[in-house]
């Protein structure tokens, strides 16, 4: 899959602006945001790129703050090396250990992922996931099933794996995610995990203890339901993805089934639920 990279710049050096800037992006389809020095650079894929007008979906901010954007295209090819060589190690606590195949092993954490990033999102460094990661390290996995809903590089249905649990499901719509769950699969040794290529109709009809959410608010407001379907009775439901302020409408939709709030965590305005089916 190719994207489009839009390259901010805000004069304007605060991060309220930057934020605002970011949610309306994400609400069009931008996918992916990375903070830089004096901006961001915001992600779009090529399909979805066409229906976007980025100078219309932004046009209110511009009596607020100055900004200025270039538009690149970035092929898979460019991708994959962009990730590559921006992928540094990564540290979860002092439990989880994440790296990719050209890093050195720390045999002193308990937990270490491997992670091979293509041009799949999911490496633990965005605070969507690491968020996630830390729900998962504070939790009880053994024996347990497991839905990883747009899973990425699988590094969720991973790490649950190494916490116990061993009838994990990973699934993306994105067929290189795919691909990355099932190398990162046999990189890690959880075999176990079964990875799907679709979106909420491929979820098996069955009853999982946990299911994990790290998408956006849109994509999460769309399938809550189908994930209370699959969600057993006493079940936790960890969502993320999204910022601080779509709490409220996440949490409304996620009580017309059922599924109440049971934590927060709050990373530089992103944040992370954990929910419990009744």
């Amino acid at each position: 899959m190719n994207y489009y990279e839009f390259v901010f710049k805000i004069e304007q050096d605060e991060e309220v602006y930057r934020d605002l800037l970011i949610h309306s992006l994400g609400e069009a389809g931008f996918d992916t945001f990375e903070e830089t020095e004096g901006g961001f650079n915001a992600y779009i894929a090529e399909s979805l790129a066409e229906g976007v007008d980025v100078e219309k979906l932004l046009s209110s901010f511009r009596n607020m703050v100055t900004f200025s954007y270039e538009k690149r295209f970035v092929p898979q090819k460019n991708w994959n090396e962009v990730w590559e060589s921006n992928f540094e190690p990564l540290t979860i606590g002092n439990q989880c250990y994440v790296r990719a195949t050209f890093h050195e092993p720390r045999p002193e954490f308990p937990i270490e992922i491997v992670i091979d990033p293509k041009m799949s999102f999911g490496t633990g460094h965005h605070q969507t996931t690491s968020m996630v990661m830390e729900f998962i390290l504070t939790m009880d996995f053994v024996g347990k099933s497991v839905l990883d809903m747009g899973c990425g590089t699988a590094i969720l249905a991973i790490l649950a794996g190494k916490r116990g649990a061993r009838d994990i499901t990973a699934i993306d719509y994105d067929p290189v995610c795919y691909e990355s769950t099932l190398e990162n699969i046999t990189l890690n040794d959880v075999s176990f995990i079964k990875a799907l290529c679709g979106s909420k109709e491929v979820i098996p009809d069955r009853k999982y203890d946990v299911v994990l959410a790290n998408i956006n608010r849109n994509i999460l407001l769309d399938q809550i339901e189908r994930y209370a379907e699959a969600l057993d009775s006493g079940g936790i439901l960890i969502l993320s993805g999204f910022y601080n302020e779509d709490c409220e409408i996440l949490l409304q939709k996620a009580a017309e089934f059922g599924i109440q709030f049971s934590e927060k965590q709050l990373s530089d305005n992103w944040a992370s639920l954990k929910l419990v089916k009744a």
